[in-house]
């Protein structure tokens, strides 16, 4: 494109497609044998719906923010993209797609239908992707169902279980009738709603439950020991109303003598604490729930009826039987599978687990870098809660296949062996007989938590199991706060047991983006904003700059429609800067022979001192302050005062002033291109395409010159600026065009350089030495009418007249004197001196002038 025709406009829907085009993949690949030093990030995998929503699209923000700075700053930089396939979701989905259940078809014809509908959405994906300008290394894409990577899951599943991380038990579980899985705690949801309290005979006890459903699996009851009112219960057996079976009473400071009746029933399971209960008393286990959420045969006429369906059945019969005495509302949080809001119930069940070391898991934690520190605690918190190890086997089948099998003469647990991953033991048969000598087996039908895969990508990324240096820790974790307890906490937990090292050197973390009215996303309400509508209304880079601009990293950060647009309309603001400054530049290179203007030397100064900011903003991780003191000084420091300044040398016939102000230009518009590129990565493009040829994301971050960087040179552009800024000033308050020529001015006082200032208002200036002298003259008189009015009512308006015919220094005079007399129509009239006011005018050196003073400047302007 030519200089001299860049259009008056910028359009992104023109230039960002031209460079998305344009620009190749190898840009980003990172290199494994480089000297460099590396800078590696673990992107978040995101999970595959065919829609890139606004969240994620903040979270890649910052890390391409991250990514394409530490380019600039000589790092060899892997921002690669995984995606996190496995999931109910996805099986959902492809039920709904295909009109059928899980059930209907073979595993492998249903796990080629979740990859096909998996395959297709990665791809909607990846073109939001490219479209937002995220530098992503392709070159190291992974994807969790491919046996490639879930082959790593699979070792790393065989390394932990042999190092004895890893073990398979009856244990509770969190489960979800709807999905027929176990989940983890990390992945239950809570929710607070009101349920009823009942209170009902039990025995020669009563009893206050919410969960009169669970009478069948109740193996005891307890009271507090300090309890007087049933000291002499404890014991003792008692039978269990309707279903008859007998129960012990037992004691235990757990039960809140206050709540209810101050006894409970223990029941397996109804929550956290039946479970302790059980395990620390050694209770027998009943069993009253199915997998399903569908009674057991021990509810007796209950049997094959709902949770809701029993609950509803058995309170009637109760209350019909005089058995619920009294019910009353009480507020509970109701425990919930995080896909599909159904309330968890708590069963014992076969599982796989992790063992936790919440110790452990602390000690890496506190080598990580924090950011936000305050978000650390959340992980500590969490950590410090933990009862129960990790359940990572699910009861599904899109999903990394466990490398097991079991025995069918001994039960003998088959672990498969490194070197037969990867593999699906639905579909093989482990290569040895077992030591009893069978050959028969049977295949493990569970798979693994999802979060099995995704904790590896730190490994992965890193090289682990594909190459011999693996790199690790990696630079840098980017997430959301909400996955702290998930993804953060299983990362470091397996990091650490494969390899005894934490994950990252940092961890960012972003917040959630809520809809303009403040409330998160929901299609409910709603207010979702897809990022494709914003970017083909305003192109990407302005979506960008609200990502930057609109909240610091770990805050929650609004979406607003008036944060794209002012972002919109600083490329504008930028664009008209570079389009006057580029004909000046045509041809133009720095060199040494020049002699910087006062008002070069400051602006070079503050133009310094921003690349220091924002050097330290971005090795910080503050995007939001680095973008605001962009944005500030181009707008303000650049557009707004230093063009404005050194217009008169652009266009004048002083070479040496010129080629200053051209060498300042230069340096700052190649300086802001720069800084930009990781921000708004085309329209940096753009403008450093017009001063040379190598791509910006292939260029240095500004380097500062420490040189400029002058606080005297600072102040007297300063003068220079708020000199200029008050004669243009009194220039507009007199009527005048601001190019108009405004004639002599003196200034007086200590000042450098004059020469923009006298360009800038178009007047020849002398800088004079002392201090002027001034004359003052009254130059008319100004008669107070609410004096003379009432005074002399009719006689008012000659009074004026007069006054307007006479001489001003003589009726000064006379208003000296204490008095002043005037002849209206042959009669004298006598005006005391406060019912005149006087204007005067300033004189100097003969001229009328009017004088401005700025700070300890004073400017004589001589009148034409």
């Amino acid at each position: 494109m030519s200089i001299t025709q860049l259009p008056k406009e910028y359009n992104p829907q023109e230039v960002e497609p031209r460079w998305m085009g344009k620009w190749q993949d190898s840009m980003n690949y990172f290199d494994w044998d480089s000297n460099k030093p590396q800078y590696i990030i673990d992107t978040p995998p995101p999970y595959p719906t065919g829609n890139f929503h606004i969240g994620n699209a903040l979270n890649w923000c910052y890390i391409d923010f991250v990514a394409r700075y530490k380019r600039m700053r000589g790092y060899n930089v892997m921002f690669p993209q995984g995606w996190d396939c496995h999931g109910l979701p996805t099986e959902v989905k492809v039920e709904e797609i295909h009109n059928i259940t899980k059930n209907q078809v073979p595993r492998a014809e249903f796990r080629r239908l979740c990859e096909e509908l998996t395959a297709g959405n990665i791809g909607k994906m990846r073109d939001t992707m490219r479209r937002l300008a995220f530098s992503i290394d392709w070159s190291n894409e992974y994807i969790t169902m491919k046996p490639e990577y879930y082959g790593k899951t699979q070792h790393s599943f065989v390394r932990m279980y042999h190092s004895g991380r890893i073990y398979r038990s009856d244990h509770p579980v969190n489960w979800c009738p709807r999905c027929e899985t176990a989940i983890a705690f990390a992945e239950v949801e809570y929710d607070a709603r009101q349920t009823t309290l009942n209170y009902f005979h039990f025995d020669e006890l009563d009893v206050a439950t919410t969960r009169p459903e669970l009478l069948a699996a109740c193996v005891a009851v307890a009271v507090n020991p300090d309890d007087d009112r049933y000291n002499k219960y404890v014991g003792q057996e008692i039978e269990v109303p309707v279903f008859g079976h007998k129960v012990k009473v037992l004691s235990s400071s757990e039960v809140d003598p206050e709540f209810g009746t101050g006894v409970v029933m223990i029941c397996t399971f109804g929550d956290k604490q039946d479970v302790r209960w059980w395990a620390e008393l050694g209770l027998t286990l009943r069993k009253a729930i199915d997998k399903q959420g569908i009674m057991t045969s021990i509810a007796g006429k209950y049997e094959g009826m709902s949770l809701a369906g029993c609950k509803e059945a058995i309170t009637r019969d109760m209350k019909d039987a005089g058995i619920i005495y009294e019910q009353e509302t009480l507020d509970q949080n109701v425990g919930l599978c995080w896909r599909c809001n159904t309330a968890i119930e708590i069963l014992s069940e076969r599982q796989w687990f992790v063992k936790i070391d919440a110790s452990d898991i602390i000690s890496k934690s506190s080598k990580i870098n924090w950011v936000p520190p305050y978000m650390e605690i959340r992980l500590k918190n969490w950590t410090g809660t933990m009862e129960w190890d990790w359940c990572i086997s699910r009861q599904r089948i899109f999903a990394t296949p466990i490398p097991v099998w079991y025995c069918d003469e001994c039960s003998e647990v088959i672990v498969a062996k490194e070197e037969w991953l990867p593999l699906d033991p639905n579909n093989s048969q482990p290569l040895e007989a077992c030591k009893c000598g069978s050959t028969s087996f049977s295949p493990e039908e569970d798979v693994l938590d999802t979060w099995m895969d995704s904790s590896i990508s730190a490994l992965n990324v890193a090289g682990w199991l594909s190459r011999d240096d693996v790199r690790l820790p990696t630079q840098m974790r980017p997430q959301g706060h909400d996955i702290i307890r998930t993804w953060a906490f299983y990362t470091i937990l397996r990091s650490s047991a494969l390899t005894g090292l934490p994950p990252w050197d940092d961890i960012v973390i972003n917040g959630m983006v809520l809809g303009e009215d403040g409330q998160k996303m929901s299609k409910s309400l709603g207010n979702i904003v897809m990022p494709e509508k914003v970017v083909k209304q305003y192109g990407s880079d302005a979506f960008r700059q609200w990502a930057a601009i609109g909240g610091s990293t770990g805050s929650d950060i609004v979406f607003s429609w008036k944060d794209v647009v002012a972002g919109n309309r600083f490329q504008q603001k930028l664009w008209s800067i570079v389009r006057f400054c580029m004909p000046h530049l045509l041809d133009f290179h720095p060199g040494d022979d020049v002699e910087c203007r006062t008002i070069d030397r400051w602006l070079l100064s503050k133009l310094n001192n921003l690349i220091k900011e924002a050097t330290n903003g971005m090795d910080a991780y503050q995007f939001d302050e680095t973008m605001k003191n962009i944005r500030g000084f181009a707008w303000e420091t650049l557009a707004d005062n230093y063009i404005e300044l050194i217009k008169s040398r652009l266009y004048g016939k002083d070479a040496g002033a010129r080629r200053a102000a051209q060498q300042t230009l230069y340096f700052t518009v190649d300086a802001l291109a720069r800084m930009l590129a990781p921000f708004i990565p085309y329209f940096a493009e753009e403008v450093f395409s017009l001063l040379h040829r190598q791509s910006v994301h292939q260029s240095s971050w500004p380097d500062v010159d420490e040189s400029a960087i002058d606080l005297e040179a600072e102040a007297s552009g300063e003068q220079v600026k708020e000199i200029t800024a008050t004669i243009r000033r009194f220039k507009s308050d007199k009527g005048m065009a601001l190019n108009a020529p405004l004639g002599r001015l003196r200034v007086y006082g200590r000042i450098e350089d004059v020469t923009d200032i006298a360009g800038t208002v178009s007047a020849d200036i002398e800088v004079m030495e002392g201090e002027p002298e001034f004359e003052y003259r009254v130059s008319g008189v100004k008669p107070n009418m609410s004096i003379i009015g009432p005074k002399f009512r009719d006689k008012a308006g000659p009074i004026i007249g007069a006054l307007k015919s006479a001489d001003p220094g003589s009726i000064a005079e006379q208003s000296a004197c204490g008095a002043i007399e005037l002849e209206v129509k042959g009669e004298t009239i006598t005006l005391e001196p406060a019912a005149l006011e006087f204007e005067r005018e300033i004189l100097s050196e003969g001229h009328a002038v009017d004088v401005l003073e700025i700070r300890d400047v004073m400017v004589v302007i001589e009148r034409g």
